[in-house]
């Protein structure tokens, strides 16, 4: 926070002024001041600007996850009806003014569980994708620093993660742990641990050569403050550009888990168990029931994906040019 917020140096000038009866005065000129005050502001949107000028998909993916952002965290003022309240009057009933997105087979809302949905999708991604990574970066940077029996140790359990695919390993461990949104936040998590811990051991092996290094550990600094005060926040980069697409794949995880009956148990809404209760037998007589959970989870998917691969371009010093 320190590089945003600006620092106000106050230069005043005097500026001596003659009125019409020969009097001096003398007056503050604050113009200078005011200037350099708000000349960080104007940089920041003169940056914001040539960034979205120049990766105007990015721009595009980051305005998708504001949507779904806003969506989640005002979803009781953009809906108008429960979204696990049941009417068998208004079973399949086809889109409409009250219910856009029409209704399922128990009567309930369509529009209201995919505004709510986006609360479980966030969720479980921001959830799995933090816990992941925070794991992931624990093991890769001691993997990457210390080096010897502890990186042979770590990349011999990273190797054996990595050996089945990321939705395999997830299926097994919500099979094993049961429906709930606990435990498919700590499934999800698990398969994305070797992703951030190779990116973080490729990065620290690198870093812990640096002269800077050597100057810290010359002055007598420990190994543990070296590696988390130096060497760690130089990888955040990389970090970032995976987190958020890391963050695609836990919702589209998510979501096949539920589709499976693995994921988030009734009566939560979720966009898979939304499809998993219409795909088969409702897509011909009812096809907004797939349709729209089906274009929520693509458009959360494709909205991160893009933003990711802005921030790649943004961040890593040699695609900036």
């Amino acid at each position: 926070m320190r590089g945003l917020v600006p620092r106000i140096h106050v230069l005043r000038r005097a500026i001596d002024v003659v009125d019409g009866r020969g009097h001096r005065m003398t007056t503050v000129d604050d113009t200078r001041t005011i200037a350099e005050a708000t000349a960080p502001a104007e940089s920041l949107w003169r940056h914001l600007r040539y960034h979205i000028a120049r990766h105007p998909l990015g721009a595009v993916g980051a305005a998708i996850m504001a949507v779904f952002v806003f969506a989640a965290l005002f979803a009781g003022f953009l809906t108008r009806f429960d979204p696990v309240s049941t009417n068998a009057a208004l079973s399949l009933a086809p889109p409409d003014a009250a219910h856009p997105f029409g209704s399922d087979f128990m009567g309930r809302d369509v529009y209201s569980r995919i505004i709510y949905g986006a609360r479980i999708s966030l969720a479980v991604g921001l959830g799995s994708t933090a816990l992941g990574c925070s794991f992931g970066v624990a093991l890769g940077l001691a993997s990457g620093y210390l080096g010897g029996w502890v990186d042979l140790v770590v990349q011999r359990l990273v190797d054996i993660m990595q050996a089945l695919p990321l939705l395999v390993l997830a299926l097994v461990m919500a099979a094993a742990l049961g429906p709930a949104l606990d435990n498919t936040i700590f499934a999800i998590s698990i398969p994305l641990i070797p992703y951030s811990a190779r990116v973080i051991r490729s990065n620290t092996l690198a870093l812990r050569e640096m002269p800077y290094v050597e100057a810290a550990r010359a002055v007598g600094m420990s190994e543990f403050r070296i590696a988390v005060r130096h060497v760690l926040p130089n990888t955040l980069a990389p970090l970032i550009v995976l987190a958020t697409a890391q963050l695609g794949s836990a919702i589209l995880v998510e979501s096949s888990l539920s589709f499976l009956g693995l994921g988030i148990p009734e009566p939560h809404p979720s966009w898979g168990r939304m499809l998993s209760e219409s795909a088969a037998e409702y897509v011909r007589t009812a096809p907004w029931l797939v349709i729209f959970p089906g274009m929520a989870i693509s458009l959360a998917v494709f909205g991160t994906n893009l933003l990711g691969d802005a921030l790649r371009d943004i961040l890593d010093p040699r695609l900036r040019h």
